[in-house]
């Protein structure tokens, strides 16, 4: 079985991924090549505009506490950070490497200049030399020398010449190393990276390092589709790409003659389309929606981005079709009272689903401002029980047909067999249809139809074809507390007003417990509501807010 699921999941990879994989698997360690400090000068002298804060998971106290996606870790001191650290896990330590945290309100410009000397002089194994460490390190160093974030007397020293000597190698070998065999967000932000590196350095490769913003327009082209939604179907993740699109553009005003126009006009195109997009995925709280892998406090929240943009001339360029991500599989329906934010897509890339959930038309849901039905987030990217609850179909509002996920997921990041997909149907701001045949079950289609009804909503599931057993789910965010009376519930909200839910019949309903991972590192226990029957043929939700 084992083989016939990996088969499932390699006979959707391109060629050149494939190759590239094999390539890796094969190849040694390849060497940097040697840069001279007097062969580097800066062609940008600073950051045009305040660049965003680091992001919200990181914390630095200038000393030997590093906090990173859920987890803190204390050295000894701020001389005795141990860049081989491994004990926390892959993603910490791709984090250290990252040295977002480096630029912590916390730590003084002296404590940053000395953690950037520390890391240069001891020269870190893997995975400070991995291609995605290095993309985003880069531009973490580029921001505390260009930002400002160092020391006074930092600009023209010799750290600062070794500082610029030690971007030059690192940006010259992610140039000869991108991701290939990954795709996706690597991919990408490894050539946001190299062309940084063109735009603000002045050194014997960084033309090529600048011309190879080509390569980076096609993986625009590629992984941003024409509702302006990343491919990966992750709001966090698409978030994040924007904000680093967005330093680009920052570098790319700084360099002036230096930037080709062509890529600053794309630049400015894709992220008005991205910002536009990121609307679609944002709740009435102002933070994203926690499809696929997503989590808080990773990504800047959609406002700041927003700023962010505004300072650089960006604004944002809501998809043609208001309201859905037609290419990325997404979509909002709102009365007064209620915003609905729903999938109608499968796992994507075909080529790199690693991201993906197992959420076909799964849903969240906002009353009165406040979050009722929510995903359930991502707690690691480990392989285990937490990182399989939280992809599992159970763990998303849709249902669960005869006891199978719609996707073969397996491992931390991968898929199988996978489910088709379709939006079938889409009446703007009014209604809309899609429809799930699982991977395991593609006789049974699960239609699901929702609709605004005045300031009510509607949802109608169906099955077609062979009926089987059901599991319905509504998991509610922590603290909503519902009151279950047969075949309908109440939900308390904290403006005083109900929530009001008319499950579907047929259902034996229950509440249980399950874990929400809100942000990476955290399990919080919340209430879902279940319901469950033998055969099902057709069920009908209502959701009405009383005052």
């Amino acid at each position: 079985m084992s083989v016939l699921r990996t088969l499932r999941t390699l006979r959707h990879l391109k060629a050149t991924q494939a190759v590239a994989q094999v390539k890796h698997q094969l190849a040694g360690a390849p060497r940097p090549l040697d840069v001279a400090s007097d062969q580097v000068e800066w062609a940008v002298d600073r950051w045009p505009v305040t660049p965003l804060p680091p992001a919200a998971h990181t914390g630095w106290d200038g000393a030997g506490r590093v906090e990173l996606v859920g987890e803190a870790v204390l050295f000894g001191s701020r001389d005795a950070i141990d860049f081989a650290y491994a004990q926390a896990g892959p993603l910490w330590a791709y984090q250290l490497h990252f040295f977002d945290w480096a630029r912590s309100r916390a730590a003084t410009p002296q404590d940053r200049a000395a953690v950037l000397a520390q890391w240069s002089h001891r020269s870190p194994a893997a995975p400070a030399w991995d291609p995605h460490p290095i993309s985003m390190r880069t531009l973490s160093w580029l921001k505390l020398r260009l930002a400002g974030e160092l020391p006074d007397d930092f600009p023209g020293s010799d750290a600062d010449a070794a500082l610029r000597a030690s971007l030059a190698r690192q940006i010259d070998w992610l140039s000869r190393h991108v991701e290939v065999r990954l795709q996706a967000n690597h991919l990408l932000d490894n050539w946001i990276a190299v062309v940084a590196g063109g735009l603000t350095l002045s050194a014997p490769r960084a033309r090529d390092w600048l011309a190879a913003w080509e390569f980076l327009a096609r993986q625009l082209e590629e992984q941003i589709g024409s509702d302006g939604a990343h491919y990966e179907r992750s709001p966090m993740y698409h978030a994040l790409l924007l904000e680093h699109l967005l330093d680009l553009l920052a570098l790319a005003r700084a360099a002036g003659d230096r930037a080709p126009g062509s890529l600053v006009s794309l630049l400015e195109e894709v992220c008005g389309r991205m910002l536009g997009a990121l609307w679609v995925w944002t709740h009435p709280d102002g933070e994203i929606a926690l499809f696929g892998d997503s989590a808080f406090d990773v990504a800047h929240p959609p406002e700041a981005l927003e700023r962010y943009a505004a300072a650089l001339g960006v604004t944002a360029q809501p998809p043609a079709e208001v309201g859905l991500l037609r290419n990325a599989g997404f979509a909002r329906l709102e009365t007064d009272d209620l915003c609905w934010l729903g999938s109608v897509g499968g796992p994507s890339p075909a080529y790199q689903p690693g991201h993906a959930h197992c959420d076909a038309l799964g849903f969240e849901l906002s009353a009165d401002g406040q979050r009722v039905v929510t995903d359930t987030g991502v707690y690691e990217y480990v392989s285990g029980d937490r990182r399989e609850q939280a992809r599992r179909t159970r763990a998303h509002a849709t249902l669960e047909i005869g006891g199978q996920d719609q996707a073969e997921i397996w491992s931390a990041h991968r898929v199988g067999g996978r489910p088709r997909v379709a939006l079938h149907d889409w009446l703007p701001g009014a209604a809309l249809e899609g429809r799930c045949a699982s991977w395991a079950s593609r006789g049974t289609v699960h239609c699901r139809r929702v609709e605004v009804d005045g300031e009510a909503l509607v949802i109608t599931d169906r099955l077609e074809g062979p009926s089987r057993s059901v599991r319905a789910a509504l998991p509610l965010a922590p603290g909503c507390e519902p009151v279950l009376a047969g075949e309908s519930a109440e939900i308390r909200l904290l403006t005083g007003a109900v929530l009001r839910v008319a499950l579907p019949a047929g259902l034996d309903w229950r509440v249980e417990e399950a874990p929400y991972f809100p942000r990476f590192g955290s399990e919080v226990r919340r209430l879902v509501l279940v319901g469950t029957a033998a055969r099902f043929g057709q069920g009908v939700w209502r959701f009405h807010l009383a005052r």
